[in-house]
């Protein structure tokens, strides 16, 4: 136990606890979290789902104090060791956490009670996880409005998500949604709920904001990423940011696009499957499939008939060439011609043009904001995500 007992933390300090990456211990039902949390929150809950909706349906029908009692009718002595065995262990291995629960309500001060009655004082967060969330949200609220994006945009295959992750100032929105953004940008990990990865890009670009005043660099973006949205505010925002077009040769496009689809996939599937390239196959089938109506049905069979020829020649020889002649036609038949219609509307908001060194260079040397961008109202890339 410390000489002095912990402050709770509130409003004002938000924004430093966000940035330090402080442990947090969510003690809300499963339910909830799952619903949406922060990312360095764990679920370490006080009631589990079905006791918060016992006593959620005892407070609708009696009252607080009724609920009050049932709920500690539920808290049996077993439970209660087990709860705090594991409230204690996270509060040894982060001493300098915080707790929280909806509303920094009962369940957050009834955890802190009995965590103090056992001699350890650990704050809570006042107005609990309603309160952090309102936060994040005002400020992604005030990051747009203040207007300090630039945009990246370029053909697929050019190298965008590199540039942005290797960018200090770089906000990666489909890294953080575990998806690429297209028909075929399913990855292996599962995408975070909306709120989940709402919470981390808010994080990412107030970190951006601490370091500097450099424009925050995102990539130009439909108004879905898989299954994640892009909130109104940040499409509204990123539909009138200055843009940053990155070029590329076809042949770079292929063999990145080769390594990121075909080789990363295959890496995966040696480790997962019994058959690598059958799962490739049928993943790359499943992808094409979604976008059948578009290609059209002469396209669709011919690249699917490439498909299987390609999976053979990959298989039998370790020959690649198949599979680059099938992303070459992708590109030709299904990409570029959406991106250059979208390219040619965004063509005012164009302050600087070239490939990734080159951009580079040009951020560097344009360190503060982008002025004098022409409106062009909403205007997004192509949603090539379903078919």
């Amino acid at each position: 136990m410390s000489a002095s007992s912990p402050e709770d933390l509130n409003v004002e300090q938000f924004r430093t606890m966000f940035l330090q990456d402080v442990a947090l211990m969510d003690v809300r039902a499963p339910v909830e979290f799952c619903a949406g949390a922060f990312p360095r929150a764990m679920n370490l809950p006080l009631l589990d789902d079905e006791q918060r909706q016992l006593i959620g349906t005892e407070y609708a029908t009696h009252g607080q104090p009724a609920a009050i009692e049932l709920g500690l009718e539920l808290a049996t002595p077993e439970i209660r060791i087990q709860r705090m065995a594991i409230w204690q262990q996270f509060v040894s291995e982060n001493p300098h956490g915080y707790l929280y629960c909806f509303r920094g309500g009962l369940r957050s001060k009834t955890t802190q009670k009995w965590l103090a009655e056992a001699g350890c004082d650990y704050p809570l967060i006042e107005g609990g996880y309603k309160a952090l969330r309102r936060y994040l949200l005002e400020q992604l609220t005030r990051l747009c409005e203040q207007g300090n994006i630039v945009l990246l945009s370029g053909e697929t295959g050019v190298g965008k998500t590199e540039l942005i992750q290797a960018r200090p100032s770089g906000v990666d929105l489909e890294g953080r949604a575990n998806h690429r953004g297209s028909a075929f940008g399913k990855t292996f990990d599962p995408q975070p709920a909306q709120i989940d990865w709402e919470n981390q890009i808010i994080i990412d670009w107030l970190r951006c904001e601490a370091q500097s005043d450099s424009p925050v660099v995102i990539e130009a973006e439909s108004s879905l990423i898989g299954r994640v949205h892009l909130p109104h505010v940040l499409q509204s925002a990123m539909a009138n940011a200055p843009v940053l077009l990155l070029q590329g040769s076809i042949a770079d496009r292929v063999a990145r696009l080769y390594q990121d689809y075909v080789e990363h996939s295959l890496q995966h599937y040696r480790e997962s499957e019994e058959e690598p390239h059958a799962a490739l196959h049928g993943s790359v089938l499943e992808s094409l499939l979604r976008i059948k109506k578009r290609l059209g049905g002469l396209k669709f069979k011919q690249m699917s008939e490439l498909l299987t020829s390609a999976t053979s020649a990959l298989r039998d020889h370790n020959d690649p060439s198949g599979y680059r002649q099938l992303i070459e036609l992708l590109l030709h038949d299904y990409y570029d011609g959406p991106y250059a219609h979208y390219q040619k509307k965004s063509e005012p908001r164009v302050v600087f043009r070239g490939n990734g060194l080159e951009i580079n260079d040009w951020l560097d040397r344009n360190p503060q904001r982008v002025f004098g961008c022409a409106d062009t109202g909403d205007l997004q890339p192509p949603d090539q995500t379903t078919a």
